[in-house]
């Protein structure tokens, strides 16, 4: 039976990434140089990001802030995000993350460095290629060593609704 990757916990498939692009980007940190890696590690892992956010608005047949809201359980399947809602409506989505597994287990792999570019860096690319209006604006995270992630996603109004008004 084949894997069945979409009801596979986030967490548990960017462990099985980590595992192998880690010791991959090191070896190219140490014949390319580590800005140069990272650079085109986090240009792919983008691209793959936006393209994962497009088949999952067909997956929730939806592409608005509510779909997207409701898509978020793999990614906190398991407790591997602890979070407090702030805002969820169809035009803000705001919330902080209070404990997140992901910054642990890059921690635990050796790997802290390398968390952003596995993790944090898809999120605006995977709401991106969700819906190219909906903005994510977040100032810091747990990985990068503060207290909390705060995620504020809002969804740009569209020119037909915007015009409506007129």
């Amino acid at each position: 039976m084949p894997l069945d990757i979409d009801n596979m916990s986030v967490l548990d498939r960017r462990r099985i990434e980590a595992m192998i692009l880690g010791p991959m980007i090191r070896a190219f940190e140490a014949e390319i140089g580590k800005e140069r890696a990272h650079a085109i590690a986090r240009r792919v892992i983008v691209k793959i990001a936006e393209e994962q956010g497009n088949a999952l608005s067909k997956r929730m047949a939806g592409d608005d802030l509510s779909a997207f809201s409701r898509s978020k359980d793999p990614w906190v399947r398991g407790g591997a995000l602890e979070t407090e809602t702030i805002a969820d409506n169809e035009r803000k989505v705001s919330f902080n993350v209070t404990r997140c597994r992901y910054a642990e287990m890059y921690r635990e792999l050796g790997m802290a460095d390398l968390g952003g570019i596995f993790s944090c860096g898809r999120d605006g690319a995977l709401s991106t290629g969700f819906n190219p209006r909906i903005k994510l604006a977040r100032t810091q995270t747990i990985m990068e060593g503060a207290s909390h992630c705060d995620f504020r996603y809002t969804i740009e109004e569209d020119d037909a609704a915007s015009s409506k008004g007129d």
